[in-house]
Parts: C-alpha cells; sequence; structure tokens
C-alpha cells in the first residue's frame, strides 16, 4: 500500500513536507519551516504526526528555507537517515540552515533578556550545532540521474529553474505503478542564469505549487521595470532599498543592473549588497555550471562578471553596514530578508521609510503576515525593533522579478505531461491561488483538488 500525506504547504505558501509511505517505507520530501502568520509559525513547534525515527530518507527540492528550515529538528529529534539534493542546494544549505539557527537562537536570547516570554527560558526552534548536524545527512547527486534511495524507491532530479539546484522530484515505486512527482517551486520561463523548467512526461500523482496561480506577471519585463524604478530614484536624488531573498533574487538583481549599465539605460550607481549571505551565495551561483542558461554561460566564457556592476560593495562586516547611513543617494541598497521579516534590511527600512525621496523596492512575493506585505498594502507606519516608523517614503513592487512561474507557467510546464495524472493536487499557494489554478486545471480535464493540511490520501494501481 502506498500513502501520501500533506505535512506543510497545504492551503498555505509555506512549510513544505510531503510524507510518502510505500510498502513500510517512509520518505520526506522537503522538511521546510512555517513562515509568516504567528498560527503558523506555532506549527514548527508542533511534533510531526509520525515518529521522525521512522521516516528512512529526505529529499529536498531546493534550498529555500520554507522547504528545508525544518531538518535540523527533524534531526534533533532522531532523523538518523540520508538527505538526498542536488551539490548545488547542498551548498546553498550550508549557508542557509546555520543562518536559520542563528537568527532562532537570537530571537530566543532577546524574548529572555526583553522578558517577552511566557516560557523560563525561551529556547530556540534549534541551534547552529543542530544545523550543523543536520548538514552531515546530505547526500548529492546530478539532475536526470536515476538513483534508488531506498529499496524500491528510485529518486530522479529534473530541473526546476527556480534557484540554483532546484529539482522537480520523481519517485518510482517498485512493485505498482506508481510515478509521483513533486513539482517543488517552479521558476520562470526565459528567465536569466538560470536554464527553463524541464518536462515532466509521465506521472500517476501529480503535486503542483500555486504561488502565483491566480495571476500573470504583466506585460512589462521585469529589467524594464527596474530600468523604471532606477531612473525614477536617480531624479528624486534618494536611495533605493531593494528587500531582497539572499539567494536567487539578488544575483539576478545584480545580473540584471549589470546588464542595464551596460546598455547606458541606467547611469552606474553604487550598489551596496549589504547581506554577509548573499555576499557568501554569488561565487556559489558562480561555481555552478549545470544550472546556468546560455546567456550566463557566455559571459563568463568572455571573461565578464555576470553578477557585479562596475561598482559593485559587498558589504559583510556589521560596521560598514551601520556606515550605509550616511551614504546620499541615489545609490542602491540590496539587503536580506526579502519579505522584510528580519535582517539587516529592517536597520535600512528605519532609516529610509521616512524619507519621501527614497524609493523602497520589493522584488518577490510577499507573504500574508509579513512587514513586505503590510508595506505594500499601504500602511503609514509600521513597527520596526518595537518602534513605530513613519512611511514616507515611495513604496513599490516589481513582479516579474518572482522566481515562481506564474498561472499560465505553471500550466506550461503541465502541457508536458503525455497524459493527465490521475490524481492531481495543487499545494503552496494560498487559498485564492489555489482555488483559481484547481479551475483552470479541471478546465482542461483534469482530476485535481486542493488537499487540507495532514491529510493522508492513498494511491492506488
Amino acid at each position: 500500500m502506498t500513502t501520501l500525506q500533506f505535512l506543510g504547504a497545504a492551503g498555505t505558501v509555506t512549510g513544505s513536507k510531503y510524507l510518502v509511505q510505500h510498502d513500510g517505507r517512509r520518505i520526506l520530501i522537503d522538511c521546510g519551516l512555517f513562515q509568516g502568520l504567528k498560527e503558523l509559525r506555532l506549527r514548527n513547534w508542533s511534533p510531526l504526526p509520525v515518529d521522525p525515527k521512522s521516516i528512512e530518507a529526505v529529499a529536498l527540492t531546493h534550498a529555500h528555507i520554507d522547504h528545508i528550515g525544518s531538518l535540523p529538528r527533524l534531526v534533533k529529534e532522531g532523523f538518523k537517515g540520508p538527505v538526498f539534493s542536488t551539490s548545488a542546494t547542498r551548498a546553498l544549505a550550508g549557508l542557509l540552515l546555520p543562518d536559520s539557527a542563528h537568527l532562532q537562537e537570537e530571537e530566543a536570547r532577546y524574548a529572555n533578556e526583553a522578558g517577552s516570554t511566557k516560557h523560563d527560558p525561551a529556547l530556540p526552534l534549534y541551534t547552529v550545532e543542530d544545523a550543523c548536524a543536520a548538514l552531515r545527512h546530505f547526500e548529492t547527486f546530478e539532475y536526470g540521474r536515476r538513483r534508488e534511495i531506498l529499496p524500491g524507491i528510485t529518486l530522479t532530479f529534473a530541473r526546476a529553474g527556480h534557484i540554483l539546484g532546484s529539482a522537480i522530484c520523481t519517485l518510482e515505486l517498485a512493485g505498482s505503478r506508481q510515478r509521483i512527482v513533486f513539482s517543488g517551486d517552479l521558476g520562470r520561463y526565459d528567465a536569466p542564469i538560470l536554464r527553463d523548467p524541464e518536462p515532466v512526461e509521465y506521472a500517476t500523482t501529480l503535486l503542483v505549487e500555486s504561488t502565483y496561480g491566480d495571476r500573470t506577471h504583466g506585460a512589462v519585463k521585469a529589467i524594464d521595470a527596474l530600468a523604471s524604478a532606477v531612473s525614477d530614484a536617480v531624479v528624486r536624488k534618494g536611495m533605493i532599498v531593494i528587500p531582497s531573498f539572499a539567494v536567487g533574487r539578488t544575483q539576478e538583481i545584480l545580473y540584471d543592473l549589470r546588464a542595464l549599465e551596460e546598455a547606458d539605460r541606467i547611469p552606474t550607481l553604487d550598489v551596496f549588497v549589504d547581506s554577509p549571505m548573499a555576499c557568501d551565495a554569488t561565487p556559489i551561483y558562480l561555481a555552478h555550471p549545470e544550472d546556468h542558461d546560455l546567456d550566463m554561460t557566455a559571459l563568463l566564457e568572455r571573461g565578464i562578471s555576470p553578477l557585479a556592476t562596475r561598482r559593485t560593495h559587498f558589504v559583510t562586516s556589521v560596521e560598514d553596514s551601520k556606515k550605509l547611513n550616511d551614504r546620499a543617494g541615489p545609490a542602491i541598497i540590496i539587503s536580506a530578508s526579502g519579505m522584510a521579516t528580519g535582517g539587516r534590511i529592517l536597520h535600512h527600512l528605519k532609516h529610509r521609510l521616512p524619507d519621501p525621496k527614497n524609493t523602497i523596492l520589493f522584488v518577490g512575493y510577499q507573504a500574508e503576515g509579513t512587514r513586505g506585505r503590510r508595506l505594500l498594502a499601504g500602511e503609514k507606519e509600521i513597527r520596526i525593533y518595537g518602534e513605530m516608523v513613519k512611511v514616507s517614503a515611495r513604496v513599490a513592487a516589481v513582479s516579474g522579478f518572482s522566481a515562481h512561474g506564474d498561472w499560465r507557467e505553471l500550466m506550461r510546464w503541465m502541457s508536458g505531461f503525455r497524459a493527465p495524472p490521475k490524481q492531481t493536487f495543487l499545494v503552496h499557494g494560498e487559498a485564492p491561488a489555489l482555488e483559481a489554478l484547481r479551475q483552470r486545471v479541471a478546465q482542461n480535464g483534469w482530476p485535481v483538488r486542493v488537499p487540507p493540511h495532514l491529510e493522508t490520501v492513498q494511491l492506488d494501481d
């Protein structure tokens, strides 16, 4: 008997976890952290419905924290098996997991010092030591290789085009006709740096992300919108502050800023990448040619650095980060986190939001409950470090930079199947996006539905 249980990213856009049980074997696809609303974050503290010791392997689609961020806790609670990923996902996880653990430790320390906790003492969800222990479980292999990861269970990775190392996971189960395909997060077609999402021809069961299932990214290309935003800020003589995911989005912004400068579409400006993780991730992006598209490859072969403008400054120290407060515009600060939930970006927002000359430019999805979502909704004051900060700066968004395909691109990828899967489950989306995509998929004659959190379904031959 084969079952599939939705332990995360079901009815929400975060916390991806899917448990497959086949002939007594248990494998977890992704092990993500819940983010955003408090009611979702509290799930991180709840025990899994199954004993972590009974899970024999984990397979990862990519290295974002909402897909890998619970691995340290899983290991801490007794998981002993291998964690399978691409080599680039392992490299990025080496940055992201210890950083996530450090943030957990800092939050607990702050709560204890401020006395703002009901627990005595407040404890982190996991520690840096736990994160390092989880990293020792990784085993990597390349795209396109079929590998038996457990007796009777074969895993294959295909390129997802979302971030470096991102993969579509296909499980083939011996003794049955089951072929389960997990899309992970699907990237955009014709996006810079990475190759397009690769088609998969056959599945009996399909899980598809739905982050942008109810919208398109618009006709204006992201690079054109970026050029317009930079030009406007130059006229206003203000600072452009870009909250950006350190992995993926920052590298794409750098790629496009370099191209705009080269084409003389924007003036040469100082660009400060103020994120130690982004500074560390950028060389990793250069070091994995198996993910590069033809344009990225051509630039590297010509000796051009694709991920740096003429005056890019990688800021790593706290002292150099603080010095940016004294800088006048026009200039660009790219800093994490992308949803303004933590990190150095909060210092820049606190300093720059009250000045109407400045521009706060969001270049990615802003989940419900995050500070980024509230700023885009037009709130006139925002709480940062316990203080209310006036929002006078221009707040704008460039949606085309999303690393998620919109509904047209999701449908384009699904059209690569030779025949509809026996069942399709829509996951990793908020309710409106899930329902909109469900209707579109159903119109094509596919059996499709949106599973609720913790549902278990039996997969029959």
